[in-house]
C-alpha cells in the first residue's frame, strides 16, 4: 500500500528513482523503478512495524542474530566496556536492537523531535519501549546518551543522514556530508564500535540480523569511513532495502 498510495503522493517514488539513477547512472529504467518500488513499500512496512510492538516482537521471537562481532559483544558486557552499535537506514533498523534486547541487552538511542508534540508524543511511543533509553538530540540529551556510554552502557545511532557543515565522505561512489560525532563519542568513552543491520529476507516479515566486526578507533573522519563502506556494502548487497527517500547526497 505505501508504494502505491502514500509514496506517489509525498514524492516517495519520484525522489528515490533520482537519488538510485544518480548511483546506477546506466541502470535500465525498468530496474530502477523495481528498487524505487520496492524502497517504499519497505518504508512502509518498517513504519507499520514500528505501530505494532506486540506482533513485531513476537515475530522477532525465534531470530538469532550472527555476524563476528557476538563475540566481542559478549566480552564488552562482562568487562563493563560500553558499545556504540552504529547502522543505516538499511531494512528495519530497529530489528536488532529488538532482537538483542531479547538477548539481555539493554540498547538505548537517540532520536529528533518531531516540531508538533502530538506526533512526537506517538512516535516516541514506538520506540522508548523496545529497549534501553531515549534521548532527544539537543544538547541535554546528547550530554545523557554520553553519561550512558560513560557508564558501561550500550547505545545506538543511525549516520546516513545529510548534515552540511561535516565532512563529505564517499557513499556509493558519490562524497555525502556525514557527520564525525559518532566517531569523537567513541573515542570519548572508549566504546567497542560495532556496525549492525536487519535485512528483510523475501516473506518481507523476518530478518537477518548481522553484527559485524568492531570497528577500530582512530580518528573521528576515518571511524566513519569505515562504518560508511560497512554500510555500502549491505546497500549494494540489498539496493531493494535501502531508504532511497531521504536526501543522502548534494
Amino acid at each position: 500500500m505505501a508504494e502505491r498510495l502514500v509514496a506517489p503522493s509525498a514524492g516517495y517514488l519520484k525522489r528515490s528513482r533520482t537519488q538510485i539513477r544518480l548511483i546506477w547512472p546506466d541502470m535500465d529504467t525498468a530496474e530502477v523503478n523495481r528498487l524505487a518500488r520496492a524502497c517504499c513499500n519497505n518504508f512502509g512496512r518498517t513504519m507499520i512495524e514500528g505501530y505494532s510492538r506486540r506482533d513485531y516482537t513476537a515475530q522477532l521471537a525465534d531470530t538469532m542474530p550472527k555476524g563476528a562481532g557476538l563475540e566481542p559483544l559478549i566480552k564488552a558486557k562482562a568487562d563493563g566496556r560500553p558499545v556504540l552499535f552504529v547502522s543505516g537506514h538499511l531494512g528495519n533498523h530497529d530489528a536488532p536492537r529488538h532482537v538483542l534486547n531479547r538477548l539481555g541487552y539493554t540498547i538505548g538511542g537517540i532520536y529528533k523531535p518531531i516540531s508538533n508534540p502530538y506526533f512526537n508524543e506517538h512516535y516516541l511511543s514506538t520506540i522508548k519501549d523496545v529497549s534501553g533509553p531515549i534521548f532527544p538530540v539537543d544538547r541535554e540529551g546528547m550530554a545523557g546518551f554520553m553519561r550512558s556510554l560513560n557508564e558501561g552502557g550500550m547505545g545506538v545511532m543511525l549516520f546516513d543522514v545529510r548534515l552540511k557543515k561535516y565532512p563529505r565522505i564517499p557513499f556509493l561512489g558519490h562524497p555525502a556530508h556525514t557527520s564525525t560525532g559518532l566517531g569523537a563519542i567513541a573515542l570519548k568513552t572508549g566504546a567497542l564500535i560495532l556496525p549492525y543491520f536487519g535485512t528483510r529476507r523475501e516473506d518481507g516479515l523476518n530478518f537477518d540480523i548481522n553484527v559485524e566486526a568492531p570497528v577500530e578507533l582512530t580518528t573521528p573522519e576515518q571511524i566513519m569511513r569505515d562504518v560508511t563502506d560497512r554500510l555500502e556494502a549491505r546497500v549494494r548487497a540489498h539496493p531493494d532495502q535501502y531508504f532511497w527517500v531521504h536526501r543522502r547526497w548534494d
